[in-house]
């Protein structure tokens, strides 16, 4: 009867030993899942970001309003009819 029990626990040690330390072991799979979880909120944050660019691109080939702003803001182009001021603020004078 002794022997049975010392067969039954080595093999639940090694048992063991092959789920902590084998291959796959149980600290893999948990990295795994956690790597899992990072590359999903990785594609859900491209996801947003491919939404709002394919918008603006929709945008910019159905309204000539977003066209314009885009290129009032970046280029500093002004429509027909419009006057451009442009104030520069006033610069003490250097003392040496």
């Amino acid at each position: 009867m002794r022997w049975i029990w010392s067969i039954l626990i080595l093999l639940l040690l090694g048992l063991q030993y092959r789920l902590w330390f084998g291959e796959p072991s149980l600290p893999d799979v948990w990295q795994v899942k956690e790597d899992i979880a990072e590359q999903k909120r990785i594609n859900q944050d491209l996801l947003e970001r491919n939404r709002r660019l394919e918008a603006e691109v929709q945008d910019l080939k159905k309204g000539l309003s977003a066209l314009e702003e885009r290129a009032r803001s970046e280029m500093g182009m002004i429509g027909e009819g419009e006057t451009f001021f442009q104030v520069i603020p006033e610069q003490e004078p250097k003392r040496d």
